[in-house]
């Protein structure tokens, strides 16, 4: 059988993190794989480690309809140049330009990939854009695949177009968790502390991604506050990520993180399993997710969760199993979650523990891979019929 080309197409380099291994499985399968995203130092990087084969695009995350304009040509260009059995969108912005400029090659098989929608947070004009540019991307796409069941519920409940085109593949998640690479076998915790530089007699909360509102940050903030008002066990809150312009914080919420004694702030880190083992718990409060990493990376490592019931957030823990879910956008919900976990650790034991289990039940990488092979396969051979 002669091999398929599939293009991967993706607003920023980062995005390609999540066909780590998939890319090889792809062409283990059959196809010659490339990826295009925005120019950016990590391109050649990622797609190397991937196995791809890279190409730029003039790709902005903001909306600018000149500038995504010029952006559909190029992408049609390179389109109509390599000639793709599949075109896979990515993202938002990677997905509109991939989509429209795929149908109008006349590319046999278009996916667009679901990761989030940022129009569920979104006001006014933007969400209506934001909506839209969801739309045309679903219409010029054959088949729609959500990362959580939460997002393809949301989407119908927003009357995208996405009638019998949406599917969730198994349990969901963008491309499941690396279980070798997340095993808490491979380092002893308190290894991990000395590492970390943490004492040893704190019980320490870790939250792990940008600091932005739009991650419930305020909120985590303000729990905190509460549960350190009274008195209790040693308690540190530990946050890793970076500030960001865009969404970014209120100049009280800022000030507090850098100065409250029981927080500590630190950039992201790339050995984020020894952070995973040396902590206790991970709090993720945020306000949206399509399907969050960083609860499945945790529950690897057998870290119980707590998390809200945001879409997509709400699929990543099973509420008092592996994890505790609160209200989106309730400090006093978080707290209560933070204040379970702190006053028990057996229960932040037995929580860790089914959270693993779960991991290695429905979270294996090479289900959603077999997953996404099969659309493929289906797709390729509607086509041909």
């Amino acid at each position: 059988m002669p091999r398929r080309r599939l293009l991967h197409i993706a607003t920023v380099p980062e995005t390609l993190y999540f066909l780590r291994g998939q890319v090889q499985f792809m062409r283990d399968a059959g196809f010659d794989v490339h990826v295009a995203t925005a120019p950016g130092a990590r391109l050649q990087g990622v797609a190397e480690e991937c196995g791809a084969e890279p190409h730029e695009l003039p790709l902005t995350r903001a909306i600018s309809p000149r500038a995504d304009l010029v952006a559909t040509r190029r992408t049609h260009a390179l389109i109509r140049a390599l000639r793709p059995d599949v075109v896979h969108g990515h993202t938002p912005k990677g997905g509109l330009v991939s989509m429209m400029a795929a149908a109008a090659a006349r590319v046999p098989v278009r996916i667009y990939h679901l990761r989030g929608m940022p129009l569920l947070t979104a006001e006014g004009a933007t969400r209506a854009a934001l909506w839209g540019a969801e739309a045309t991307s679903i219409t010029c796409a054959h088949r729609v695949i959500a990362v959580s069941r939460s997002l393809a519920a949301a989407a119908r409940a927003h009357r995208l177009p996405v009638r019998r085109k949406v599917s969730v593949i198994g349990a969901g998640s963008s491309n499941g968790v690396d279980l070798k690479r997340f095993d808490p076998t491979r380092r002893s915790r308190e290894e991990a502390r000395r590492t970390l530089g943490l004492a040893g007699d704190e019980t320490v909360f870790a939250y792990v991604g940008r600091l932005v509102a739009d991650k419930g940050i305020p909120e985590l903030v303000d729990a905190w506050r509460r549960v350190t008002r009274d008195d209790g066990p040693p308690a540190r809150l530990l946050m890793v990520g970076t500030y960001e312009a865009r969404d970014g914080l209120d100049p009280e919420t800022r000030r507090h993180i850098e100065t409250s004694p029981s927080i500590e702030h630190r950039p992201f880190m790339e050995d984020i399993a020894t952070l995973y083992r040396g902590v206790d718990a991970l709090v993720l409060p945020t306000r949206r997710e399509g399907f969050p990493n960083v609860p499945l990376e945790a529950a690897a490592m057998e870290l119980p969760v707590v998390t809200t019931d945001a879409i997509g957030a709400v699929d990543s823990v099973v509420h008092d199993a592996t994890g505790l879910i609160a209200p989106t956008g309730s400090a006093a919900g978080l707290a209560d979650a933070i204040t379970r976990y702190l006053r028990d650790p057996d229960l932040r034991r037995r929580h860790g523990r089914a959270g693993r289990e779960r991991a290695e039940r429905d979270f294996q990488p090479e289900r959603i891979w077999s997953g996404i092979l099969e659309i493929y396969q289906r797709e390729l051979a509607r086509v041909a019929s």
